[in-house]
């Protein structure tokens, strides 16, 4: 007997099937994708131990992504989106089994219901070095009310203008070391956009954690309006049982775009008062501006203040059980950034883009560099590197295969990475 989860992706996969066959005019569809190959070696920070430097091999990945993704014009009020990956991975098996990052961003996805991500090899077994991933990332319809634009099922839900850290940014947000941001990864929600003006609306929702329970789910409502050529964004966010408030501001001054960022989180204020732990709240703030110095270069630089991390190094990784972190609303770990960044064209068809972070406090640095070389029309092909400058983290042993690691730095205990990327967009 087929299980009622598998019964309701059976059901989803039936719909997006039959849909564009029941549909006269060929217009009313279009279909579009591209394919994506990165080739990446990651180098693992060295460590010291015992008194000495430690350093382990380089490991290798080959990922290759397809991405299909459909939109369906049924009526004049009704449309579907949807979008399904596939990705063959070749890697390392080290790679399978842990997470690289010393941080994890959202380990519990806003998805109610979802297919095992890699069916081969099956999610019970242990993958060597291949593995086939799949994601239905997208499947929503929109309704266009009289009055209001209504979303309903898997979609994108994304905030913020800092260019690098998004305080407001919650639901699904990046990491800074992801190598494919081009589409925010798809969560479950119910929502609806009611415009109040030319460049004002109120935005509501409701976003469905795991079987729509209440602790991994999370309700907002936002506003953005417009007013003395300023844009001004209000936000009030229930997440995970916490409570996010934050405002979103940028404007012009002086041929420059600046913007201001904030967010306060309360946690756990949304628990029942004896569940609560006793954890103060935080405030995450960006603030930056960006010029184009000419046609050839742009730049931009952003403060980011972050009072749930750490003023001293060596109480990162006990920082990290906070409730923030846990839930994805924090990934930095000290409390002072600055970052520095820009794009030059070279060529109308070669742009290199840099990215300096320098964390204040244990004066680490990550240098983002890479290059891209429009190829043909929707071909473009880029290479890059990610490399950390800091205090190497430190392991202790303490019994046969037992060690603590301790860090002295936040850059300096992430792996370097360079890569190459080949894309094809149809």
């Amino acid at each position: 007997m087929m299980k009622p989860k598998a019964k309701v992706c059976s059901y989803v996969l039936f719909l997006i099937l039959i849909l564009p066959a029941s549909l006269p005019a060929q217009e009313d569809i279009s279909l579009n994708g591209y394919y994506k190959s990165f080739f990446v070696v990651i180098g693992l920070p060295d460590y010291r131990m015992s008194g000495e430097i430690q350093s382990t091999l380089p490991l290798g990945s080959v990922q290759n992504k397809l991405r299909l993704q459909l939109a369906v014009h049924a009526l004049s009020w009704l449309s579907l989106h949807t979008a399904y990956e596939l990705t063959p991975t070749i890697q390392d098996n080290e790679l399978f089994r842990s997470n690289l990052s010393i941080t994890e961003i959202g380990a519990e996805e806003y998805r109610f219901i979802d297919f095992a991500p890699r069916f081969y090899p099956l999610q019970s077994e242990s993958a060597d070095s291949f593995g086939f991933f799949h994601n239905l990332d997208r499947l929503f319809f929109t309704i266009m009310l009289p009055f209001a634009d209504l979303y309903i099922g898997r979609q994108a839900i994304a905030w913020g203008s800092a260019h690098v850290v998004n305080p407001t940014d919650v639901i699904a947000p990046y990491s800074f070391n992801e190598l494919d941001t081009e589409e925010r990864r798809g969560v479950d929600a119910i929502r609806l956009r009611i415009p109040l003006g030319i460049m004002d609306e109120l935005d509501l929702g409701f976003v469905a954690g795991h079987e729509f329970a209440w602790e991994q789910s999370a309700f907002y409502a936002r506003t953005k309006f417009n007013l003395w050529s300023t844009d001004l964004s209000l936000l009030v966010l229930g997440f995970r049982q916490n409570l996010l408030m934050g405002f979103d501001v940028t404007c012009a001054i002086g041929g420059a775009g600046v913007w201001l960022e904030a967010a306060c989180i309360i946690p756990e204020i949304l628990k029942p008062e004896q569940e609560r732990e006793d954890e103060s709240a935080c405030v995450g703030i960006s603030l930056g501006a960006d010029y184009s110095f000419s046609g050839e270069l742009y730049g931009f630089i952003e403060y980011y203040f972050n009072s749930a991390g750490s003023l001293q190094p060596e109480h990162y990784i006990e920082n990290l059980n906070s409730q923030v972190f846990r839930d994805g609303a924090v990934y930095f770990m000290g409390q002072h950034y600055i970052h520095l960044g820009f794009t030059y064209q070279i060529h109308p068809l070669i742009p290199l883009t840099g990215l300096i972070m320098w964390n204040v406090t244990d004066l680490s640095l990550m240098i983002i560099l890479s290059v891209e070389y429009n190829i043909a029309e929707n071909i473009y092909l880029t290479a890059g590197a990610y490399v950390g400058l800091g205090a190497h983290p430190e392991r202790i042993v303490m019994g046969p295969g037992v060690f603590e690691q301790r860090l002295y730095s936040e850059f300096g205990a992430y792996p370097d990475m360079f890569f190459s990327s080949f894309r094809i967009y149809f």
